[in-house]
């Protein structure tokens, strides 16, 4: 009998957005825990390890709900593993483009598994990683020359790639104290994507595969996406470790926390610019909402639609000096007045790690809103946040 759904029911949001302080993240907690359901499904059918990508979601309010599904994080260093360790526990998986003498005796504390960007990285550190006080399981990233990607910022597989290692660098043999492979080449995709980034493994790799005790398949399985074929994921990883007799490491960022959360926002101002109406919120799209610059992405705000040339045009723009600050252009049903409100939808994954306080402008709070119908101020920003991060 089939413990889940192979697909979520999104609901409309049941967030009372005016009872939240602005402007404010808001992660929706029964959203998550659907999410949830579905990749320890996933897990169960097809024996894959999923780990939670603390560089897609990190927000350790929501741990001890996480926990309760996944088994360890994935780290992309020092600050990231401590933070796995000491607020997630379980098992820390460790990725870094180069890790530093000063920091690796802390990284060997925090970690379970360690892979390396290169081979020059793994003779360098190898000593002490044999002579660490506890057992490290290491890995090698690979570049298999191999994307499906579009975005070149988000592309590890361009000419010159600075992530992984290319095959002809290994020759027939795994080196001596590496038992596992790792490699990131996804974004945002689905199981197709991945089944032909695998035959590009397979073609280049195969005989590294079949020495290997374990795969790190990295991030970019949005497995819940609406329409994504997790019946078809299931089979690909259930057949990828069969033939490999491998253990399969899948570490999404996105798919956490896809679609669970909000950012609410209030307008402060609105006034004409040359027949298109310039609305400021009190956020940053820049300082807030950077991967909509740089994907670039058109967020949905709930209840607004693309502007067309029969309607008014309302461009949503942010509270910094930078002339780009701004996310697009939006129609709505009723003209916008100063004091609505303002709700970006999908606003959890890669946006609170990369937030920023450029312009001194004041960030948005974190908050919880809990499937009983409360909501939970996480945490609220000040000066003296901004006034740490400088000298």
């Amino acid at each position: 009998m089939q413990k889940t759904p192979l697909a979520l029911q999104r609901t409309y949001p049941t967030v009372d957005f005016q009872a939240i302080p602005s402007a404010c993240f808001v992660l929706e907690e029964k959203r998550l825990r659907e999410n949830l359901e579905l990749i320890k499904f996933v897990q169960e059918e097809s024996g894959a390890q999923i780990i939670l990508a603390l560089k897609g979601f990190a927000m350790f309010g929501a741990f001890p709900l996480i926990r309760k599904y996944l088994s360890g994080t994935a780290s992309s260093g020092l600050y990231e593993a401590r933070l796995g360790y000491e607020e997630f526990g379980g098992e820390v998986h460790c990725f870094s483009t180069a890790y530093f003498e000063d920091e690796f005796e802390d990284i060997l504390r925090y970690s379970d598994h360690l892979s390396f960007n290169s081979l020059n990285q793994w003779e360098r550190f190898k000593p002490r990683v044999q002579h660490a006080s506890k057992k490290i399981s290491c890995a090698i990233r690979i570049n298999p020359e191999y994307a499906e990607v579009t975005t070149d910022l988000y592309n590890p597989c361009i000419p010159g790639s600075r992530l992984g290692q290319t095959a002809p660098h290994f020759g027939d043999q795994l080196p001596e104290g590496i038992e596992g492979l790792h490699f990131h080449t996804l974004c945002e995709s689905d199981s197709y994507a991945l089944e032909r980034t695998l035959a590009a493994i397979e073609d280049r790799f195969g005989k590294l595969l079949h020495q290997a005790k374990w795969v790190n398949m990295g991030g970019g399985h949005l497995m819940t996406r609406e329409g994504y074929d997790v019946a078809h994921l299931i089979r690909v990883l259930k057949q990828f470790q069969e033939k490999y007799d491998v253990k399969v490491i899948l570490e999404p960022g996105a798919a956490i926390a896809w679609q669970t959360g909000y950012l609410v926002t209030t307008v402060q101002d609105i006034f004409d610019s040359q027949g298109i109406q310039a609305v400021i919120i009190d956020a940053s799209i820049s300082a807030h909402m950077p991967d909509c610059i740089e994907m670039p992405y058109k967020p949905k705000i709930l209840g607004a639609y693309d502007a067309v040339p029969t309607a008014t045009a309302y461009r949503i723009g942010g509270s910094t000096c930078l002339a780009g600050d701004y996310v697009g252009d939006y129609r709505f049903d009723r003209p916008l007045q100063i004091g609505n409100r303002l709700v970006f939808d999908d606003m959890m994954h890669y946006t609170m790690v990369k937030t920023t306080f450029f312009n001194g402008v004041r960030h948005p709070s974190l908050g919880i809103w809990h499937e009983d119908g409360s909501f939970e101020l996480v945490r609220k920003f000040s000066y003296e946040d901004y006034r740490s991060k400088l000298s």
